[in-house]
């Protein structure tokens, strides 16, 4: 085989990771705001263009409790189990990035506004909750499993 051939093999190997963007859905590993530590996973899926993040395991839960509920919800999701709730929900494709969404952080039972950006070519995921305005709120680098 001739190296244009070889090249030319290559590129078509290639091309459909160039074609390929980015996006939060997969498996990401949290971490706990209280410990530091990592706090659980959470699957990130597209569904009719909006990403939906849903817990998969709890590593730390605020008791010792192997399957924590969400004891300071509000509604429907009060004293439901952690595992399986979905926590991220209308964020959205925007351009370059990404659509202000929501999060629910069942520690606290409180739902925030939220942001996301990806990092690191996709390996790492900005997720910034707050109330009102983004300068009022935290962040947390999620890291992403798979």
């Amino acid at each position: 085989m001739s190296p244009r051939h070889l090249f030319v093999l290559v590129l078509v190997g290639c091309s459909p990771a160039w074609g390929q963007a980015s996006t939060p859905a997969g498996l990401w590993q949290t971490v706990s705001d209280r410990t530091g530590q990592p706090g659980g996973l959470v699957r990130v899926v597209e569904v009719d263009g909006e990403y939906i993040g849903t817990v998969v395991a709890v590593f730390s839960p605020p008791a010792p409790d192997a399957h924590p509920l969400c004891n300071l919800c509000e509604g429907d999701l009060k004293d439901k189990p952690v595992v399986g709730m979905a926590i991220l929900r209308g964020v959205r494709r925007s351009g370059d990035g990404y659509s202000t969404g929501r999060i629910l952080d069942p520690d606290e039972g409180q739902v925030y506004k939220c942001r996301i950006a990806l990092l690191d070519d996709g390996r790492k995921l900005e997720v910034r909750g707050y109330i009102g305005i983004p300068l009022l709120g935290r962040s947390q680098t999620w890291t992403r499993k798979e």
